[in-house]
């Protein structure tokens, strides 16, 4: 009996469980509400396992469901990738690699990656983008980009298939001239509330209504961390920063850096992934450039 389960029968289980209903399954997988019913019922009998509480209004999942649905997905998520994996085999070497990087992402680890990638396929042409926060994932979701690699928007969406690339340390600075340098020890997040507190701001809507790292109502927003520098240094406000770019700055004086009340080491470092569509995964020139992202990170 279980060598009769099928992908479709997966998918639809999969479905029905994450739209929270057989109607609303059969409209996402364009087909009638008894014909998702039949099979959820069909995918039951083979398993020998009740995989929905049909007793209320809507199904739920029972606890044996709720366990096989993470079972379900990595098939699924499995059967996604072979099939997408084969389609980048058929297309061959990419003439052309577009790639969107975070403005976070270490320069130096940046440009060694590409003087590899430069070397090793000299026929692609590469296209690099630089955004922050949601604006990295949206261009890999929307297509305009097959790689992301991100990293100051913390949360990963679904559709995305990551890897990790390297941790940059973050501090927060501050010009010398600002009334914030004056002050000794760790600093409170009500005496960070006092100022303005300089922030990157999303071209896209994925992080809408959340925030990251904003202590103070009072914030500048700014779609890139050279204005942001600039800022920061001329005494508008304080921020963020990733320590490699103002690493100079501190040593020479022309910033200073901040400790703020409960804001642990391991709190100010930040992971970075390379992320792409799970149903276009990069060709030999995209994994390439992926392994040597990680490599020159470390």
């Amino acid at each position: 009996m279980l060598d009769g389960v099928t992908l479709d029968q997966l998918r639809t289980f999969i479905a029905a469980a994450e739209e929270g209903s057989f109607s609303a399954a059969g409209r996402k997988l364009r087909r009638a509400q008894s014909v998702v019913s039949q099979t959820l019922a069909n995918l039951e009998l083979q398993l020998g396992v009740k995989l929905f509480d049909r007793s209320a209004r809507h199904p739920k999942l029972t606890d044996e469901g709720r366990s096989l649905l993470r079972d379900a997905r990595l098939v699924a998520d499995g059967m996604a990738d072979f099939k997408a994996r084969a389609g980048t085999m058929r297309e061959g070497l990419e003439p052309e690699l577009s790639v969107v990087i975070d403005v976070a992402y270490p320069m130096p680890a940046l440009t060694r990656a590409v003087g590899l990638f430069r070397a090793s396929f000299p026929r692609t042409t590469l296209r690099l983008y630089v955004e922050a926060l949601g604006a990295v994932a949206q261009a890999v979701l929307d297509g305009r980009c097959r790689i992301g690699v991100m990293g100051t928007l913390p949360t990963i969406p679904e559709e995305l298939r990551s890897q990790p690339l390297l941790e940059v340390p973050f501090a927060a600075v501050v010009s010398p001239n600002h009334p914030l340098a004056a002050l000794r020890g760790a600093l409170s997040k009500p005496e960070l509330a006092k100022h303005i507190q300089l922030v990157l701001t999303d071209r896209s809507s994925l992080s809408q209504g959340r925030e990251f790292g904003v202590l103070s109502p009072q914030t500048w927003r700014l779609a890139d961390l050279g204005s942001k520098h600039a800022f920061l240094k001329a005494g508008f406000g304080w921020g963020y920063m990733p320590l490699p770019m103002v690493e100079q700055d501190i040593r020479d004086g022309g910033l200073v850096k901040l400790r703020i009340e409960g804001n642990p080491a391991r709190a100010q470092i930040m992971p970075m992934h390379a992320v792409y569509r799970k149903d276009a995964p990069p060709g030999p020139a995209g994994r390439a450039l992926v392994d040597w992202l990680k490599r020159t990170g470390r």
